[in-house]
């Protein structure tokens, strides 16, 4: 598979980018990936994405190391190291820290039109939140996107510690400026008190929203 290797900054961190042409994958590509067999009844589509991821991934270790899948199907990052992968179109990013406990979660997502953002926005916020994007002075659609990748990032970064599923109305966006988006837990989950508070940097880029999530198990009680 065709792929180009980049890098950006985004909350002083370094994300790697892969750009992939999806009509140039072949199965054989996958016997890079240790795993493969286990991607062995993947679509097309999937199996592509996750090469992608997985290269991502390999570039921000700067290591012959490719994250395993978990049995949720959560990336298996080496000891020492958290990290999160996202795909999104032709693009995955991948992003680590050299922490064993630090949060870590990214996502990308391309932005929604507007009347699909109307359609979906029940499932994704409530009143409260939606006089919070209203404030924002966003456009409807880019602020839904953002709180929508948001709470992927957020559900991404807790998952390790939590080990459950998390819906959209697990945390509440209370704030979003022009650089970051606050979010807070809307009940209690292993680890992690009711009303806990988490800031997510975030980027448009181009027609996609991109944000992440990272702290340091250092960075304060604030969490728990």
């Amino acid at each position: 598979m065709h792929t180009t290797h980049s890098t950006f900054s985004l909350a002083n961190l370094t994300v790697h980018r892969i750009t992939f042409d999806p009509a140039t994958f072949t199965d054989a590509d996958l016997l890079w990936l240790p795993h493969h067999a286990e991607l062995s009844n993947a679509g097309r589509k999937r199996k592509a994405e996750h090469l992608a991821g997985r290269i991502a991934a390999a570039h921000a270790l700067n290591a012959r190391v490719i994250p395993g899948i978990g049995p949720s199907g959560e990336p298996l990052w080496p000891d020492g190291i958290s990290g999160s992968i996202t795909h999104s179109g032709t693009q995955a990013m991948a992003v680590v820290a050299r922490e064993q406990q630090a949060l870590i979660g990214i996502d990308c997502e391309a932005i929604l039109p507007e009347y699909e953002a109307r359609e979906i926005k029940d499932g994704i916020i409530d009143i409260q939140e939606e006089h919070v994007l209203s404030r924002s002075g966003y456009p409807f659609a880019l602020a839904l996107t953002l709180v929508f990748s948001a709470k992927e990032s957020l559900f991404k970064a807790l998952f390790p510690q939590v080990q459950a599923y998390m819906g959209f109305d697990n945390a509440r966006v209370t704030l979003l400026d022009d650089k970051t988006l606050t979010l807070a837990l809307t009940r209690q989950l292993a680890g992690f008190n009711e009303s806990a508070t988490f800031t997510l940097h975030w980027q448009q880029q181009d027609e996609q929203a991109l944000t992440l999530l990272s702290r340091s198990p250092d960075d304060g009680p604030s969490r728990w």
